[in-house]
């Protein structure tokens, strides 16, 4: 089995020098590229100078995370890609056990356990053990519900099912991806990943974690926390329960999860933030706008009644106050 491991960066070229040498001293099994967004800051003739061994496709412009993989991956050839974040520092022997985990698990998607590079014994806010979502659409973890960060006791290293894969260490079969053409590049960033898994679940494709293989995250590298973070975490949650929703649940879930938009939108204004109040409203308003388009790119195949993991995550964690995955 062929394994490309591409890296996609914009403007990341402090983030390269740390993070390239230890990828390439633990992944010697593996292809590794380089995906560039249109950098400005001499991200391609720093790579060529000094890392020889990268393969650099050079982007004319920023794209996004979405259309930039689409686009860069057009001139990759594997049998697995792992779509990694620049900000990623990947352990010893982390892909020793991806092959086996395709093959015999008969995996379309998979990552590793995502710890934090900061905090190495904590689990790491994007993706940690495996993602799930809720019956509204709201994603959480296997170590790491909402805020709440597990530490790493060896809880989650069993191999499991899970229904989405972490972008930011993101195994995917060659197959799997043409046949669903790539991201949707609507989304531009946030939650394409989640969107990509849920219509290869109702495809019938597997995802699953990797117990034995690790990675650690920085998080927040190329967009930290924001109002427009909050607006494409919003605008984008309600794209993918449009697209990706039984026929029969699509229009009361849209309004539970806009019940509970409108909830977090009132909080934000409590907490004296009226940026990411506004950041709520544009996304709503940009759905309305775009609900059509989406509604369109619903897949022939029925979707499955069986997406969610619990009914409701939020009530799961502040009103029952359940902390940990193993708890739910």
């Amino acid at each position: 089995m062929k394994i490309a491991v591409v890296l996609l960066n914009w403007n990341g070229k402090s983030l390269l020098e740390r993070f390239l040498p230890t990828l390439i001293l633990h992944s010697s099994t593996a292809d590794l590229y380089v995906i560039d967004n249109g950098s400005t800051d001499d991200s391609i003739n720093f790579i060529t100078q000094n890392f020889p061994e990268i393969n650099c496709i050079p982007l004319k412009h920023n794209h996004g995370f979405a259309k930039g993989y689409n686009e860069g991956l057009k001139q990759v050839t594997a049998d697995v890609y792992c779509l990694l974040n620049n900000d990623v520092k990947v352990a010893p022997n982390w892909l020793n056990g991806v092959e086996k985990a395709f093959k015999e698990r008969k995996l379309a998607i998979a990552q590793p356990l995502i710890l934090d590079l900061k905090n190495p014994s904590n689990f790491e806010f994007a993706g940690a053990a495996g993602g799930f979502i809720d019956a509204y659409g709201f994603p959480y973890c296997r170590g790491r519900l909402f805020s709440s960060i597990e530490k790493n006791k060896g809880q989650y290293t069993t191999d499991s099912s899970c229904l989405w894969a972490s972008g930011a260490c993101f195994f995917v079969d060659r197959n799997c991806w043409e046949e669903l053409g790539g991201f949707d590049e609507d989304f531009f960033m946030h939650q394409e990943e989640i969107d990509f898994c849920w219509r290869a679940f109702n495809q019938n494709y597997q995802t699953g974690l990797i117990g034995d293989a690790k990675v650690y995250h920085q998080g927040g590298a190329s967009l930290p926390p924001s109002g427009q973070k909050i607006y494409y975490n919003h605008r984008n949650s309600l794209w993918m329960l449009t697209k990706n929703l039984p026929k029969n649940k699509l229009l009361p879930t849209l309004f539970m999860r806009m019940l509970f938009d409108g909830l977090a939108a009132v909080y934000y204004l409590f907490q004296a933030n009226p940026t990411a109040f506004l950041m709520v409203i544009k996304a709503h308003l940009v759905f309305y706008r775009t609900f059509h388009k989406m509604y369109k790119k619903r897949g022939e195949k029925l979707p499955k009644t069986t997406y969610f993991h619990r009914k409701s995550i939020v009530f799961d964690y502040f009103f029952l106050r359940k902390r940990k995955f193993d708890a739910l």
